[in-house]
């Protein structure tokens, strides 16, 4: 399983960024993150600098959302849909992304049960419930 640290993941954000307005070509997983990037131009800032990225901090304190974690969330979830795992995750995903007529809303939807889960795992000190997971999704369409 690939676990990259803190710095990898702000260097490929950085560096796909930085390729992308250089025209320079893409790996496939970088096309996806530059995808995302360009739906959060408030982070375009935050990814022109590889130094000061690497040496932000952005807990709560700062006032500021975390760049790296939130376009991390949108790559994950892609992953997720793509291989329909947990399962039923593409099909709870399509169904709010046409009712919310917004790919990027029901991404944020999508993430905020991402989070939420993620949190119980860690509270409880448990695997990540996966059908919990789907369900919360499920009931966003409500």
């Amino acid at each position: 399983m690939f676990n990259p640290s803190k710095d990898e993941v702000r260097q490929f954000f950085c560096e796909a960024w930085a390729k992308s307005q250089s025209e320079s070509v893409l790996s496939p997983m970088e096309v996806i993150a530059v995808e995302w990037i360009r739906e959060h131009p408030e982070y375009h800032a935050d990814l022109m600098n590889l130094e000061e990225a690497l040496s932000r901090d952005y807990g709560v304190d700062s006032g500021k959302s975390n760049p790296f974690l939130h376009l991390s969330m949108h790559l994950s979830i892609e992953e997720q849909i793509s291989i329909d795992q947990p399962p039923g995750i593409r099909q709870a995903f399509a169904r709010l992304a046409q009712r919310m007529d917004s790919r990027h809303a029901a991404m944020h939807e999508v993430m905020e049960c991402l989070g939420e889960v993620l949190w119980r795992a860690q509270r409880d000190q448990q695997p990540i419930d996966g059908q919990a997971y789907v369900e919360l999704v499920m009931r966003r369409l409500a």
